[in-house]
């Protein structure tokens, strides 16, 4: 999730891809399966953490999902989908963890909600950087993304990067917890300026609105969210500038920290995913590409 996260920080998070009514049917739908489903686990204890071996008891793991296209979601027929929950399902069957459930929260609350013990594992395409890398531990990579600018139909102010919307005093628009809000900042974009709404519909919603001039997000989140727009469009994917250098997301689980068993188990399953290309056939049918596949570790995007 650009906020996916892009996130997210994500946030697409991709996923491919329900309309706009349907992503917002699928998070109502999340909040009445959460409503059974946030059920405290207990604490994890000894070296490396039990949490895999309760796991494998109880035959099910609770995911923290962020209810967004494409990375974790409710479609229209009410089934848990997504990039990350339809990775979760191969990976930790081959763990020997036969269910997923969805604890749904806000893109923002997903680590607060991880530590406090709300599920057992963030679930929705959350990017890797150094501030959360203090907060959890990540899996690798499952996954790397460009960012994108949602903007009216013909981009009248012809904005394709950050620089671009510092330099035409554009009003600047991204979600809640996002990573784009600290890629406009390093621009020189000043904080207290930017908008931030809840997720891509918002910001698509403030574009066509005439709020703001751009709304950034991940390419596919953008992609996606502007496909039955009449009065917006995405512009082409780029990578934001971080320290002057051109910078690549990668979206991963994060764990808790003493959960490390859990994690390095979960990485030993990835990479077998990613060496035998079940990684691409997962992820392909929520719209990425090649392009989006990646060695990219969570020690480099940590900035270990």
């Amino acid at each position: 999730m650009a906020a996916p996260h892009g996130n997210g920080i994500h946030t697409f998070r991709p996923q491919h891809r329900p309309g706009r009514r349907t992503l917002l049917r699928g998070i109502a739908a999340l909040g009445a399966l959460g409503a059974a489903g946030c059920t405290r686990v207990a604490a994890a204890g000894g070296s490396g953490g039990d949490l895999l071996d309760r796991l494998r008891a109880q035959g099910v793991v609770r995911l923290g999902i962020a209810g967004e296209i494409p990375f974790g979601y409710i479609d229209k027929d009410g089934r848990l989908t997504g990039e990350a929950p339809e990775l979760a399902k191969a990976v930790f069957k081959r763990l020997g963890v036969d269910r997923v459930q969805p604890v749904p929260t806000e893109f923002g609350s997903l680590v607060p909600g991880l530590n406090s013990q709300q599920f057992d594992v963030v679930a929705a395409g959350m990017y890797v950087n150094a501030d959360r890398c203090k907060q959890v531990i990540f899996a690798d990579p499952d996954y790397q993304m460009l960012d994108s600018f949602i903007v009216r139909k013909g981009n009248p102010k012809g904005l394709h990067s950050y620089a671009d919307v510092v330099a035409k005093k554009a009003k600047f628009a991204t979600g809640t917890g996002y990573a784009e809000i600290q890629y406009a900042v390093e621009a020189g974009y000043r904080q207290s300026d930017i908008l931030i709404v809840p997720d891509q519909v918002a910001g698509l919603n403030a574009v066509e609105a005439g709020r703001v001039d751009v709304f950034a997000g991940t390419a596919l989140t953008t992609r996606e969210v502007v496909r039955k727009s009449a009065r917006a469009e995405a512009t082409a994917p780029f990578a934001p500038l971080v320290g002057g250098k051109p910078h690549v997301d990668g979206g991963a689980f994060a764990f808790r920290p003493t959960e490390t068993r859990l994690r390095d188990a979960f990485n030993a399953e990835l990479r077998e995913l990613k060496r035998t290309g079940e990684l691409f056939r997962i992820l392909r049918p929520f719209g990425f590409g090649k392009a989006e596949m990646t060695d990219l570790t969570a020690k480099e995007l940590c900035g270990q």
